[in-house]
């Protein structure tokens, strides 16, 4: 019963942001850890950035440190992605995933729902 849904994609030319949003349809009690994934034209889908659901830890890929921020809103079970000095090697297909565990992993196989995705696109 756990649906997510991924919003705020779109196109912005290089060293812009974006900020995007995943939101819950209905609210969960298994929720522990949140994160996003994307995925280029062609390529394989990689991690973003996670964020766990009661404390805050979050954990980047390297690519994203220092320019993308996770975070959430419990209350209203939304997870955020603050995406600044866009690249154009940012451009894919944003997920939002959720993890019932609670301890943060990078790797996709790990999550347990996933959103359809929201595309982002960063011109140069």
């Amino acid at each position: 019963q756990v649906q997510l849904v991924e919003s705020g994609g779109g196109l912005v030319q290089a060293g812009g942001s974006l900020r995007l949003s995943c939101a819950a349809s209905r609210r969960t009690f298994s929720t522990r850890v949140m994160g996003w994934f994307r995925q280029a034209p062609g390529k394989e889908r990689l991690f973003v950035a996670a964020i766990t659901w009661s404390g805050g830890s979050t954990d980047y890929a390297d690519s994203v440190k220092a320019r993308f921020t996770i975070s959430r809103d419990v209350a209203k079970n939304t997870l955020y992605l603050q995406m600044n000095s866009l690249k154009p090697e940012d451009t894919g297909v944003y997920y939002c995933a959720m993890r019932t565990s609670r301890y943060i992993t990078t790797s996709q196989n790990e999550y347990d729902y996933w959103g359809q995705g929201t595309q982002v696109t960063v011109s140069s």
